[in-house]
């Protein structure tokens, strides 16, 4: 938090208003994902040899929810389609050059866990490369509706016993885009004092200024989750954001179950006269033993003619611990936009549902939920890859183009059932011939109706014309 309190003294720029609870709900969200929240899987534990620690197991919703939800609204299926092609191949490089496709599914993921991420596109090499940031390194500005205009993008290095931030400001002046770079070195956790950037990046310029931009050139991602911790926040939520009490039983039921074997295992109790002695070297005092490599045996004082050996095995509660983890994996998923029934753990794994769902379920729901931010967000990111292009000459754009996304949705109702439905409603007159394209294909409207054409024009083709028709009315006598 010393590095966001430093952003907010910084004098020479305008007011840097954070919310630090949310930078903080950032940061145990980041914790959960990778599996270790500090506060939740330390435990301390009380023994006869006194206090120890250790570290609880878990399950890892948080990665394994985050996964789930990224997989199944964008994945190898999903189709971006633009209406003039020219530029539809130019989009389709810059992508290719980048990996595209699998960095976004990945930063998707990282999205969903920690409430959102930022594409940057820019120029290196005359080339338009694509830098993807995480929620932690990016703190909004200004924003209207929702809508960021400007933002600063924190970046820490460690060189040595120093710690660097390396802030990337871009912000408005003039009507003119500026981005500004500036470097801090310090030996804590504050921002320290500004220095060189040479220090670090000797190539990197202090300031660019970009005229000609309406909006800028950074897309801001987010699940469409409302922001119940801030709600004047501009920030997504992470989806498991109010399901943390849920995560920390989830977790501290399977630690009891990893617990169960380990505490339950097989215990036979022995009178102590009848333990082996063995003295000590160190005190000269004797210590009895039986067979200490087998940790099956206890030793208890008892009276000398007590030569009882007594099982005190207790009965492992494997079903109960199974039958409370899915218990709570049902309410875990119903708090993350799931279904019930999507998690579930076998007493050796957890597993994720992977029959086709119906369209009214929760979980195909919240797909198409977050399918619809995603989507304006993609087209935003296709426009600022359009103006750097533009900017720098790399390629050019029409005036108007229109940009489709095609998501995937086969875990819903397989093809043939979507193109039965379309051509059912175009049959009954309740779907144009085109929009039904549009839905079956992911088609753009130009597509779709260019497509539609060619169909007319094969129609055409395969049809006899007037004279054929007359032609073949007098072979078979009906005129005379």
């Amino acid at each position: 938090m010393g590095l966001l309190k430093g952003i907010e003294k910084l004098s020479d720029h305008k007011d840097v208003t954070l919310n630090e609870e949310m930078f903080q709900q950032i940061e145990i969200w980041k914790s959960l994902y990778k599996g270790y929240y500090e506060k939740w899987h330390n435990i301390t534990y009380q023994t006869v040899e006194g206090r120890k620690q250790r570290i609880m197991e878990s399950l890892n919703m948080a990665k394994a929810s985050a996964a789930e939800m990224a997989s199944l609204v964008f994945n190898e299926k999903c189709e971006i389609s633009i209406s003039d092609d020219t530029l539809a191949n130019n989009i389709e490089e810059v992508f290719k050059q980048n990996k595209f496709y699998k960095k976004f599914q990945d930063y998707l993921e990282y999205s969903f866990a920690l409430g959102g991420m930022v594409i940057k596109p820019y120029v290196e090499d005359e080339k338009i490369r694509l830098s993807f940031v995480t929620a932690d390194c990016f703190i909004p500005l200004t924003w209207q509706n929702e809508t960021i205009y400007e933002a600063v993008f924190p970046s820490e290095y460690k060189k040595g016993d120093k710690k660097y931030t390396h802030l990337e400001w871009h912000v408005w002046e003039d009507g003119e885009y500026v981005i500004r770079n500036e470097l801090y070195e310090s030996n804590g956790q504050d921002l320290g004092i500004k220095v060189a950037l040479s220090t670090l990046f000797p190539d990197l310029e202090e300031e660019v200024r970009i005229s000609g931009l309406s909006k800028p050139i950074f897309t801001y991602f987010k699940p469409n989750t409302a922001n119940n911790i801030d709600t004047q926040s501009p920030l997504g939520i992470s989806i498991y954001a109010n399901a943390l009490d849920t995560m920390k039983a989830i977790d501290t039921a399977f630690d009891s179950l990893h617990r169960e074997f380990r505490l339950g295992k097989k215990r036979i109790i022995v009178p102590a006269h009848m333990v082996q002695v063995v003295i000590d070297p160190q005190t000269g005092e004797p210590k009895r033993y039986f067979n200490t490599s087998d940790e099956t045996y206890e030793a208890l004082n008892a009276d000398e003619n007590d030569v009882d050996i007594r099982d005190m095995t207790v009965e492992l509660r494997v079903e109960e611990h199974i039958e409370a983890i899915n218990a709570l994996l049902n309410l875990f998923a119903m708090q993350t936009g799931f279904s019930a029934g999507t998690f579930t753990f076998d007493g050796e794994s957890m597993k994720t549902a992977t029959e086709v769902i119906s369209e009214q379920s929760k979980t195909f729901k919240s797909k198409q939920s977050h399918e619809v931010i995603i989507e304006a967000s993609l087209q935003e990111l296709i426009d600022s890859i359009v103006a750097i292009a533009e900017l720098y000459n790399i390629f050019s754009a029409p005036e108007n183009y229109e940009v489709a996304i095609s998501f995937d949705d086969s875990i819903a109702e397989d093809k043939s059932a979507e193109i039965n439905q379309q051509i059912q409603l175009v049959t009954n007159q309740l779907q144009s011939r085109k929009r039904a394209i549009m839905r079956i294909h992911g088609m753009t409207e130009e597509d779709a109706e260019q497509l539609l054409q060619e169909i007319y024009a094969e129609e055409r083709q395969g049809s006899p014309d007037f004279e054929e028709l007359q032609s073949e009315s007098v072979l078979f006598g009906a005129r005379e």
